[in-house]
């Protein structure tokens, strides 16, 4: 088994480091996707709030927003590593 697997890479390089690239967009982009998400619900709960009580002016916490702000770095430094690689499966 792992002779074949040096056998496919040393046949298509560049089609495995595709791949490698297609593995860390896959989950940084879901993680964008399911942050702005999570954002919009909680704007929207605010929304909602603010109806029902508008003498209280309620906003997200300091640790939502620093947790909402890490995740966007890390999907989008996700998907910068996957466009650098495959990048570099272009030049193999």
């Amino acid at each position: 088994m792992s002779l074949h697997l040096i056998t496919l890479f040393t046949a298509h390089p560049a089609k495995l480091i595709n791949l490698l690239a297609l593995f860390l967009a896959f989950p940084g982009s879901w993680l964008l996707h399911a942050t702005r998400q999570r954002e919009q619900r909680a704007l929207a709960s605010l929304q909602a709030q603010r109806q029902s009580r508008p003498s209280e002016e309620p906003a997200l916490d300091w640790a939502t927003l620093r947790m909402n702000r890490f995740f966007y770095r890390f999907g989008f430094a996700c998907l910068g590593v996957a466009l650098l690689v495959s990048w570099i499966s272009t030049r193999v």
